[in-house]
């Protein structure tokens, strides 16, 4: 199986401005990205950024950087066109790594990769975890997934899905009815990539700013299973930030 990681990663980011270069100890956050994805077996590790300040700082660590428009809404987006400028034909798999996973496990790259390759009908392959606590289930920046026998997505939401009328959230989530984290580590073919960034953003997307739900509104397949490994959160805000430096001069 060979698949290649790309990373997108852009300065412009809402709540944690120029998030790729801040430091997480003894590298940047992109640096520390990029070091996780080179423990894979990718076939090629690649940032695909719009800043030239990213750019210019994959340097210092020896990554391949390829600039893209500054146009695009979305990291998927990005993606596609670094399949078009490294030229990959559309049966390619390509995982998509987002730039905030510092600590993202090597095996769930190698797992989710492995995921697509073993379903041909599938133009999307990704993770997740088990929720926890009523706290996680109901916090609009974990994104839920519910997912049909067959391992395939039916929806993804910041709300409460599924919605527990009439019972305990608590105690649900404790008995490990359902509730799972969508972590958003992506494998796609190449072609499948392409068909999205050519369709615009659709409905449920721009509500849920979730750019997956762009794949099922078109009826595209997105199948899901547990990660193989527990994967701690990613970086979105300042306590994200602190939390993650904690975590990795403890070594993780």
């Amino acid at each position: 199986m060979k698949f290649h990681i790309v990373i997108p990663a852009r300065m412009a980011s809402e709540r944690l401005p120029g998030k790729p270069l801040l430091s997480v100890g003894p590298c940047s956050l992109i640096e520390a990205v990029y070091r996780r994805a080179m423990k894979s077996a990718a076939a090629s590790v690649i940032i695909a950024t719009d800043a030239e300040e990213i750019c210019q700082a994959t340097k210092g660590f020896n990554a391949e950087a390829v600039m893209t428009d500054s146009g695009h809404t979305s990291g998927s987006d990005r993606i596609s066109e670094c399949a078009d400028i490294m030229g990959w034909p559309d049966d390619t798999l390509i995982v998509n790594l987002q730039g905030d996973e510092p600590l993202m496990p090597a095996r769930c790259l190698d797992q989710v990769a492995e995921l697509a390759a073993l379903d041909p009908q599938a133009d999307v392959a990704s993770l997740y975890w088990p929720i926890r606590n009523a706290a996680e289930a109901k916090d609009s920046n974990v994104v839920k997934a519910v997912v049909a026998a067959d391992g395939s997505a039916l929806y993804f939401s910041r709300s409460l899905i599924p919605f527990p009328r009439g019972k305990s959230l608590a105690n649900m989530v404790k008995d490990h009815a359902g509730w799972k984290r969508h972590i958003g580590l992506y494998a796609f073919r190449a072609g499948a990539l392409r068909a999205f960034s050519a369709m615009p953003p659709s409905a449920l997307e721009s509500i849920e700013k979730l750019e997956q739900l762009r794949f099922l509104e078109a009826g595209k397949r997105i199948v899901m299973a547990k990660a193989c490994a527990e994967i701690p959160a990613g970086v979105d805000t300042p306590e994200d930030l602190e939390r993650v430096r904690a975590l990795m001069q403890q070594g993780a």
